[in-house]
């Protein structure tokens, strides 16, 4: 019998709901236009829904007229563009996931002790370029063993790391420990800075990848922690692909497959994977078990200007 392992947890964390919401009670409590500052969260299906409800996505701060409304994205921004919104007059609505600035303050706690601090992560992510925005003279961003052992910091002795929060606990694992090795008194975070929907994710694709032969992870191509899924699969010796939704899917990906494993990065909406099972029914796959890895109830509150306008959206509704 063919059939299906969804894995739960899957899709949305709590900091794209966040910045989601934020865009939508913008829409609502301001109208149209409101700007934001590169893709709210990476996903394309996310981002052209907002768009067509009347967000205007703009790449940098220049694009926006002085004086307008503008949202900052999950993925958070470097001190200068804030100095930028400033200058411009801007209206900023920070929509960073609280996770993000976690590791902001990090940066600026090692910076200001004197830390050379090594930034774990891939150099053009949106996340990683707005961390190291915040000390860019004591920062170095590192994404191999490689590159740790290239490193060479005024002091060894005082040598800290932080990380991107959607990374590959394995691999990411393998680079703390050749950190170690090489600068034994290096400091890192209090709690590792991967997210727990991250962790989740990555886990319960290992859990599942011996039961079966294919894992489908719905997400888009610039979403790391979609990525991230996929590089675990077939780390673990299972056929993956990642794919923005259905109609990306390829009938020879099914020869020879009895057992499809289907899960979402943390920026894909749950409708696109409920897409997903319908077209996996018409391919033969009409059985679906759910495995539960976990539950989430994270939850993360509006930035303060939303919390305020919502009040009063409620007030005037009752």
């Amino acid at each position: 019998m063919k059939k299906v392992l969804l894995l739960r947890p899957r899709g949305f964390c709590a900091g794209v709901v966040r910045a989601i919401d934020v865009v939508k009670l913008a829409l609502e409590a301001y109208g149209p236009p409101i700007y934001v500052r590169k893709e709210i969260v990476h996903n394309r299906h996310v981002v052209e829904e907002l768009r067509a409800a009347g967000a205007i996505f703009v790449e940098e701060l220049d694009e926006v007229p002085e004086g307008s409304r503008v949202i900052f994205s999950a993925h958070g921004v470097a001190p200068s563009v804030r100095e930028q919104a400033r200058a411009r007059n801007l209206e900023v609505i920070d929509a960073t996931c609280p996770l993000v600035t976690k590791v902001h303050l990090e940066a600026i706690r090692f910076a200001r002790l004197g830390y050379t601090i090594v930034l774990i992560g891939h150099r053009d992510h949106d996340e990683v370029i707005g961390t190291m925005g915040e000390a860019p003279h004591c920062t170095v961003v590192v994404s191999s063993i490689e590159e740790v052992d290239q490193l060479a910091p005024p002091d060894p002795q005082r040598v800290a790391y932080i990380t991107q929060t959607t990374l590959s606990l394995e691999e990411t694992r393998h680079i703390v420990e050749r950190l170690r090795e090489r600068f034994p008194a290096v400091q890192g975070p209090a709690a590792q800075d991967i997210c727990y929907a991250t962790e989740n994710r990555q886990l319960a694709v290992k859990a599942v990848a011996p039961l079966c032969q294919l894992l489908l992870v719905v997400g888009s191509r610039n979403s790391s922690n979609s990525r991230r899924l996929v590089e675990v699969a077939r780390n673990a010796g299972v056929t993956a692909y990642l794919l923005d939704d259905a109609s990306e899917l390829k009938p020879e990906w099914f020869e020879g497959v009895d057992t499809v494993a289907v899960t979402a990065g943390a920026s894909a909406p749950e409708y696109l994977v409920q897409e997903l099972l319908r077209a996996l029914a018409r391919q033969g796959f009409e059985h679906v078990e759910e495995v539960a890895l976990k539950d989430e109830d994270v939850r993360f509150t509006l930035p303060p200007q939303l919390v305020q306008v919502t009040t009063r959206l409620s007030a005037v509704e009752r």
